[in-house]
């Protein structure tokens, strides 16, 4: 069988049949950005306010997927969907991030798409930005050896930071170690917007703004040297730490925007997509590697963000960042597989970035046991398609606050009033006799404004009976 009808037959979902040596797995390269909008790259938003010439060239060369979702509205729980296809929410987390002094949020046993992909032979790396927490104490002590961390999970080799790049400690750590102590300390920043870090413990010989320039570093080296090794396919999880806050473009990259900040640092962002992309390339490795990018949630784009500039991070879906609004889990996602993905397409069935699982395990052959990326369905499909019909049935939403939704088609319920996350209101009181969520048909209501909770109860009753059925049986992808 060769690699395109291999392909063709994972597709089907038809793992048992299709397993094929190491060699002949493509490698896998997955960006995913810190808070990039739906709205900041001119492939989605013709408007925007940036440019982003590298994320539109790869939009020419592959898919760009319009429905797609983070599994939350925010980092840690998004994080813990795409590296286990579970929703975070089954966890210990049921709302908010875990900080930089968390313990390790992902459960002995747990399978993890590095886990499986190892098992099918593959060299696995990460770099970037982990925020899962690391070690077992109620605080990380990174003084000692960090266990478990993310080589105890399935990746051979992993350097990032702790959290988000304005939590404390600031620092990298290599594998199970601190590559250098937090001895020193910054005042943190608050002023102006955007420009924002907590005061806490640093590493002295780091430097905020050349973190990320560090990251696509050492995701380059690590794409020229494995691409020496041809019959062993790598998979590379490379988590940026933009343009999520501090936002510290690089001299170079100022000005280049008409959004500020924080439109510069997205171009930053899009020159290091152009980095990566250039590296597989002259590896001449393309034609043989899927390589995805994508973001974690919404943008952190405020009101006053919006006054102050003609640019709408989240184009015109309602909310921001953290709530459960569309404009906090409603993504970009662009994936590019020379050969397979049709050049310049366009997805818009429903997807969620829990589904990475699924999809890889039916692209190499791996067959996930039960207890095991529950809420990761194979969109193998939708990548070579799309099919007629969307893969994905359903997705729970879930925001910052611990608001639940759930999408099933053009509906979406939200059980709930408010945005649940930063949009204020973030919370509201159900008036006597009014509804208590919200209820939206996004093909007619795409913007969230007009709720039907009480013009149509037997949506709302069908939606929340199918959200009960996700949360009580475990698991939400067929068996």
């Amino acid at each position: 069988m060769n690699r395109r009808d291999f392909c063709r037959t994972a597709a089907l979902g038809l793992a048992a049949a299709t397993a094929l040596p190491a060699e002949n797995h493509p490698n896998i390269v997955y960006i995913l950005a810190d808070d990039l909008g739906w709205g900041d790259m001119s492939c989605y938003n013709p408007e925007s306010a940036i440019p982003t010439p590298n994320g539109n060239r790869l939009a020419t060369q592959g898919m760009r997927f319009t429905d797609m979702h983070s599994p939350s509205a925010v980092c840690t729980p998004t994080r813990y969907g795409i590296l286990t296809g579970r929703y975070s929410w089954r966890t210990r987390l049921k709302k908010g991030v875990l900080d930089g002094y968390s313990p390790y949020l992902i459960e002995d046993g747990r399978l993890t798409v590095p886990a499986m992909l190892k098992s099918q032979g593959y060299y696995t790396a990460g770099v970037g930005k982990w925020h899962l927490g690391l070690g077992t104490d109620a605080k990380t002590d990174y003084s000692k050896p960090l266990h478990p961390c993310p080589t105890d999970r399935g990746f051979d080799y992993y350097y990032g930071i702790p959290a988000s790049l304005d939590m404390p400690p600031y620092l990298f750590f290599e594998n199970d170690h601190a590559v250098e102590q937090p001895t020193a300390n910054t005042p943190g920043q608050n002023a102006p917007r955007g420009v924002f870090w907590r005061p806490g413990p640093i590493s002295p010989s780091l430097k905020l703004e050349e973190v990320l320039p560090t990251i696509t570093e050492k995701a380059v080296s690590i794409i020229q040297d494995r691409a020496k090794t041809p019959t062993q396919p790598f998979f590379l999880y490379v988590a940026f730490s933009g343009p999520h806050t501090p936002w510290l473009p690089k001299a170079e990259n100022k000005g280049r925007s008409k959004a500020g900040d924080y439109g510069d640092f997205v171009t930053e962002v899009d020159d290091l997509v152009g980095r990566i992309s250039k590296a597989i390339d002259d590896a001449k490795i393309a034609n043989n590697t899927l390589f995805i990018v994508t973001s974690d949630n919404g943008a952190d784009w405020k009101v006053e963000d919006k006054e102050r500039y003609a640019h709408l991070a989240n184009a015109t879906w309602r909310g921001e960042k953290a709530d459960v609004w569309d404009g906090g889990h409603r993504i970009p996602f662009i994936a590019r597989w020379p050969g397979h993905i049709k050049p310049g397409s366009v997805n818009n069935h429903l997807g969620c970035l829990t589904d990475l699982m699924g999809t890889l395990a039916a692209l190499t052959g791996a067959k996930l046991p039960q207890d095991a990326g529950e809420d990761s369905y194979n969109l193998m499909p939708e990548l070579l398609g799309p099919p007629a019909k969307p893969v994905r049935e359903a997705i729970v939403h879930h925001s910052n606050g611990g608001m639940f939704a759930i999408r099933e088609g053009t509906w979406k319920l939200e059980l709930g009033l408010g945005s649940g996350g930063f949009s204020p209101p973030s919370t509201v009181e159900q008036a006597p006799g009014g509804p208590a969520g919200q209820l939206y048909d996004l093909s007619k209501d795409p913007e969230e404004r007009y709720n039907l909770y009480q013009k149509r109860p037997d949506v709302v009753d069908r939606l929340a009976t199918l959200l009960e059925k996700y949360k009580s049986q475990g698991y939400s992808r067929p068996r």
